[in-house]
C-alpha cells in the first residue's frame, strides 16, 4: 500500500516537472519570438553600410561593430532638436491631461450633480467613435484657429481621456465612501481631500496613466504629422520620416536603425524602471488593503 502512494506521488511529481518544463520551454520560445526584432535592430544599427549592403544572406552576428551609424543619425539631421520637441510636448500634454482627468474622475466618482449619470454615459458613447474621425474634426478645427506649427495645436487635442477618465473614476470609486464623509464632517474642502486622501490611495494607478500617456505621447505619429510642416516642430516620430526622406536616403537601412535605437532607449529604460508600477496599478486597481 505504501509502495503504491509513493509510486503515485513520484508519478504526480514527474508529471508536474514535465509541465513546468513545457511551460517554460515555451516561454523561452515566446520570449525570443519577442525579442528577436529588437535584437536585429540593434545588430544592423552597428553595422557599416558597406558590410550590410554586401551580405547575400543576412547575418545575424557581426565581428566588426561600428558606431559611425549612431554618428550620422545626429548629423545628418536636427535629431537633438526632434528630442527637445517630443519631451516639451509630452510633459505638457502629460500634465495637462492629468488635472482635467483628476479632476473629472474626482466629479464622477464623489460629485453629486444633475444629470450626472446621463452625462458620464454620454462622455463614455465617445469611445465609441472612430478615432480617424477625431482627427479629422481635430484638424479643421486646430487649423481654422491658426494654431498649426505651434505647440499649442499638437498639445491640445491630447490633454483628455475618456478611457483614463473612466478608468480612474472606477478607483476613485473604490476608496470607502466612509472616508469622505468622515472629512465633510472635518469641514475638509473636496480638493484638500481629492489631493491628501484619493490621489495617495490611488497612486498606482495615477502612476500607470502617466506612464502610458508618456509613452503613447513619445510615439505619436498621425496628429504630428498632419499638424507640423515645419521642420522645429517635428517630433521624434515624423522625424523619422525626415531622416528617411532628406538625411541619409532610403537604401541606409543601418543608420536608420541606429536613429530608431536612439529613439527607442527612452522608452525602454522608462519601462525598465516602472514596470512594477505598471503592474502593481494594472492588477490592484489603484486600491491598498
Amino acid at each position: 500500500m505504501e509502495n503504491r502512494k509513493m509510486r503515485r506521488k513520484s508519478d504526480g511529481s514527474l508529471s508536474g516537472t514535465v509541465k513546468k518544463a513545457f511551460i517554460y520551454l515555451f516561454l523561452a520560445f515566446w520570449a525570443v519570438v519577442v525579442l528577436f526584432p529588437f535584437y536585429w535592430m540593434v545588430l544592423t544599427s552597428v553595422k557599416s553600410f558597406s558590410a550590410y549592403s554586401s551580405e547575400s544572406t543576412p547575418a545575424f552576428y557581426t565581428l566588426s561593430p561600428t558606431l559611425e551609424n549612431y554618428r550620422e543619425a545626429f548629423t545628418a539631421v536636427p535629431l537633438a532638436r526632434y528630442f527637445l520637441n517630443t519631451f516639451i510636448f509630452t510633459v505638457a500634454t502629460t500634465a495637462l491631461m492629468l488635472i482635467v482627468i483628476v479632476l473629472a474622475a474626482y466629479a464622477f466618482a464623489r460629485l453629486s450633480f444633475a444629470g450626472k449619470g446621463i452625462t458620464f454615459t454620454l462622455f463614455l458613447s465617445l469611445m465609441m467613435i472612430p478615432n480617424e474621425l477625431v482627427i479629422i474634426t481635430n484638424f479643421i478645427t486646430i487649423t481654422k484657429l491658426g494654431l498649426t506649427n505651434t505647440f499649442t495645436g499638437l498639445i491640445l487635442p491630447s490633454v483628455t481621456s475618456v478611457f483614463y477618465i473612466y478608468l480612474l473614476k472606477e478607483n476613485f470609486e473604490q476608496v470607502p465612501e466612509e472616508l469622505y464623509k468622515a472629512a465633510k464632517v472635518d469641514g475638509t474642502s473636496d480638493l484638500k481631500y481629492l489631493f491628501k486622501v484619493m490621489i495617495p490611495i490611488c497612486r498606482p494607478t495615477v502612476i500607470t496613466i502617466v506612464i502610458l500617456k508618456v509613452i503613447e505621447c513619445w510615439n505619436a505619429y498621425v496628429w504630428p504629422r498632419l499638424i507640423t510642416t515645419k521642420e522645429e516642430y517635428y517630433l521624434v516620430s515624423n522625424g523619422i520620416q525626415e531622416i528617411r526622406e532628406n538625411g541619409f536616403g532610403r537604401q541606409n537601412t543601418p543608420a536608420m536603425m541606429a536613429a530608431v535605437v536612439i529613439i527607442s532607449v527612452p522608452l525602454v529604460i522608462l519601462f525598465l524602471i516602472f514596470h512594477k508600477k505598471i503592474m502593481e496599478g494594472v492588477s490592484r486597481g489603484g486600491t491598498k488593503g
